[in-house]
């Protein structure tokens, strides 16, 4: 009877091998799948951005047979009009230069290597946002109005939601009604609570409020949306480092995320905006949105290279789906996809 009772005891391991080979074939094909529709819509989203930079550089090393100074000040033109900014477009020359050295080095060559340089160079440091199962998590979402923050914010909180985090959002932008309403209203949208005050209101006091309802439900992520008055900028940082404090204070233990919210049409203002805002509260990463607007994408090269901080997160429409972590690799393909016939 053993030996049957052996038999049957692998047969049954058999099958469950076979099925769950099949369940994980299936998540992959499932995640693959995913991951080309996303790369699909993300390389129609550049297309400004490509025809602005990536096709450019293509037609000026089309028919060239050797790397000159002439080219590569065309290729300086090429790059800064991209907003790549000055310090990412220097290196890219010195790069290029130390290649060109090696007389095997042809143009047709300047594209792949450029493409595999700005994808290593954007690569260090990338970090996905995660809030940790049982334990606080704070993220303060900074940035100046009109760059989509509190969509962002929202669009954050339904992305947890929809994970199964306790989430908890704070309508720390007290100084727009618009800016609460539409926070309340991803609130509803994704299930979530929302702690606001009257309008006008101390934004530290909401955000004291909220840890408190944070600690006692045993939220995973609060998400605090502050206002972005730049052009009262000293009031701004004060309120910002007053939240700040009251996080530190209130919440010791907690892990605190400043994410600060890039409009890339802005170009190299953007890189201004965060020396502005890294002032008042120690920033971990940035969000950069609007991507599919702009013919100036090269800029978060430039962020990358002159802030020295991560990109976390792209947003390139108005659809929660629009909204994704940052992989260095596939942006870096889906902005050089579909150049060959650019020439």
């Amino acid at each position: 009877e053993a030996p049957q009772a052996d038999a049957i005891l692998a047969v049954d391991a058999e099958l469950l091998a076979a099925e769950a080979a099949v369940v994980i074939a299936a998540a992959q094909a499932a995640e693959q799948a995913e991951r080309d529709s996303w790369f699909d819509r993300l390389s129609d989203r550049l297309s400004q951005t490509r025809q602005g930079l990536v096709s450019r550089v293509h037609r000026l090393t089309y028919g060239r047979t050797r790397i000159d100074e002439e080219m590569l000040e065309e290729l300086e033109e090429i790059l800064l009009s991209s907003d790549v900014g000055p310090k990412t477009t220097d290196e890219v020359l010195t790069f290029l230069r130390g290649k060109a050295k090696d007389a095997r080095f042809l143009p047709a060559e300047v594209v792949p290597a450029l493409r595999t340089y700005l994808s290593d160079r954007l690569a260090d440091g990338i970090t996905p946002i995660t809030a940790e199962r049982g334990k606080l998590t704070i993220f303060l979402m900074v940035g100046v109005n009109g760059v989509g923050k509190t969509t962002t914010t929202g669009k954050i909180a339904a992305k947890f939601r929809l994970n199964d985090y306790k989430v908890l959002l704070a309508a720390a932008d007290t100084f727009r009604a618009a800016a609460v309403d539409q926070l309340e209203v991803w609130a509803n949208r994704a299930g979530v609570e929302l702690i606001r005050h009257a309008e006008g209101g101390d934004a530290a006091a909401v955000v004291f409020d909220a840890i408190q309802a944070a600690k006692a439900r045993g939220v995973e992520a609060l998400i605090v949306d502050t206002a972005g008055r730049l052009h009262t900028k000293h009031n701004l940082m004060e309120e910002l480092r007053k939240i700040r404090r009251i996080i530190e204070r209130e919440a010791p233990d907690a892990i605190v995320e400043s994410l600060l919210v890039l409009d890339a049409t802005t170009g190299q203002n953007g890189l201004r905006q965060a020396e502005v805002f890294g002032q008042a509260t120690p920033l971990t990463g940035v969000i950069l949105t609007k991507l599919d607007g702009t013919a100036k994408g090269g800029v978060i090269f430039g962020i990358k290279e002159s802030l020295g901080l991560p990109i976390r997160l792209l947003g390139v429409g108005e659809g929660l789906e629009d909204l994704r972590e940052f992989d260095p690799s596939l942006f870096v393909d889906a902005l050089f996809a579909t150049t060959e016939n650019a020439a």
